[in-house]
């Protein structure tokens, strides 16, 4: 029997592909757009950080991780300036309901998904998680699409939040992450632009995670990095099984099922590689145990 743990990291790669078309669709742009929000970074950093309030950059600095801080801070405040918290939960909502209406065009379907996973992500342990306290504070919409989208919102900052927590029990909080997971299976050039690090900084986190013993003399993760990561991702899994425990198996799986052919459906629009190291859908028909899902992230064919 897997795990609650690993059916909690299968889980993840359902319901992460159905939140992430905010960050790449482009209805979701045109709606940031609609709203005055015309830089890229702008939506994003508002539309993520918008259930907070009118947050400035210095905390979504450290609630992200990851992100080089002037990144951050060319957007927030001065976005509040042109669209408030409000006006920007709605966008958001509005282009990914848009989007998934597009690639999923089955409103009964998206329908029965959509009430069964709103009560677990109301479910969603709190204390720790500002993001994933943030949403689920967030009325649900009688718009299946939009309810659908909010739901896989909640669940994903509230994996997210738990990550966050995970990595700096190994001291891998922020930049460190993203640089030993290029390491590992990730592209660094993609990830270095999308955080906006500079070559400098990049650098001197790489020399730091090798005089650690985390990456080895070939720039590759050595055994010490991989097993922190798979430390962090083992934790991260554990911290995100709660709310799936609220369900037994034989709903949990059929709610998988629910959320399996949205998930496969939004697939095309992602990049190969992506910033945010998205994962290929879990098929719970074909394997209703998840054992295709990796616990932790794998070293990628040049490794």
């Amino acid at each position: 029997m897997p795990t609650p743990e690993h059916l909690a990291r299968a889980l993840w790669t359902l319901f992460e592909p159905i939140h992430a078309v905010t960050y790449f669709s482009p209805e979701s742009r045109q709606a940031f757009a609609d709203i005055g929000l015309t830089r890229y970074w702008d939506g994003y950093f508002a539309g993520r950080s918008a259930p907070l309030g009118p947050i400035s950059g210095a905390p979504v600095v450290a609630i992200f991780s990851g992100f080089a801080p002037p990144l951050v801070t060319r957007a927030l405040p001065s976005v509040w300036q042109t669209a408030e918290p409000n006006q920007v939960i709605d966008a958001r909502a509005a282009g990914a309901a848009a989007t998934l209406r597009r690639l999923f065009d089955d409103e009964a379907a998206t329908r029965r998904a959509a009430e069964a996973l709103a009560p677990i992500a109301a479910a969603v342990d709190t204390i720790g998680r500002p993001l994933a306290a943030a949403n689920r504070a967030l009325p649900i919409d009688d718009d299946p699409y939009r309810s659908l989208w909010q739901s896989t919102a909640t669940l994903r900052e509230h994996r997210g939040d738990g990550h966050v927590v995970a990595l700096v029990t190994e001291q891998l909080g922020g930049l460190s992450s993203i640089v030993l997971r290029t390491a590992l299976d990730l592209d660094a050039a993609t990830l270095q632009r999308a955080r906006g690090w500079s070559d400098d900084e990049w650098m001197a986190e790489h020399t730091a995670l090798t005089t650690r013993g985390l990456i080895d003399p070939n720039g590759r993760a050595s055994a010490a990095g991989i097993a922190a990561l798979e430390r962090a991702e083992a934790l991260t899994n554990r911290l995100a099984a709660q709310p799936w425990a609220t369900v037994d198996a034989r709903h949990l799986l059929a709610v998988a099922e629910l959320l399996a052919p949205l998930a496969h459906a939004c697939q095309p629009i992602y990049p190969f590689p992506n910033p945010i190291g998205m994962p290929v859908p879990w098929n719970p028909s074909a394997d209703p145990a998840g054992l295709t899902i990796s616990p932790a992230p794998t070293p990628s064919a040049g490794g």
